[in-house]
């Protein structure tokens, strides 16, 4: 009986450590915005020639956008995302128009190399 009892308990505490191990990984297996250019909550002084988002992990481009919208929810003409040169963790949105002063909503959608959505939004401000 204590064996069969000890048994239990080991195939319990794999089943435990497997759990554990997996949903860690899976916690790190979406890309999160690093750095944003403008930063989020910030003033800037001048319209920015683009929008900048640094991720934590590859990017795929065709399965990702941004788009920015002004404090009356009316978008800002941009151009198509791109990704930096040689670098899959940075989404680049060129802006077409200047920026007159106000609050700007970005909004990004984005697909990871490993397939994995993830989404988010900030805002900054032009002075």
């Amino acid at each position: 009986m204590l064996t069969n009892l000890t048994a239990h308990w080991r195939k319990l505490s794999a089943v435990v450590v497997l759990f554990v191990g997996l949903s860690g990984q899976q916690a790190f297996a979406h890309a999160h915005v690093k750095t944003q250019v403008p930063a989020a909550d910030t003033a800037v002084t001048g319209s920015p020639e683009n929008i900048s988002l640094d991720f934590s992990e590859g990017i795929e481009l065709k399965f990702s956008k941004i788009s920015v919208k002004d404090a009356q929810n009316k978008p800002v003409a941009a151009g198509k995302p791109e990704l930096a040169e040689g670098n899959d963790t940075r989404l680049i949105l060129p802006l077409t128009e200047t920026l007159p002063a106000g609050i700007y909503h970005v909004e990004w959608k984005v697909v990871s190399v490993d397939g994995h959505k993830t989404n988010g939004d900030y805002q900054f401000t032009v002075k």
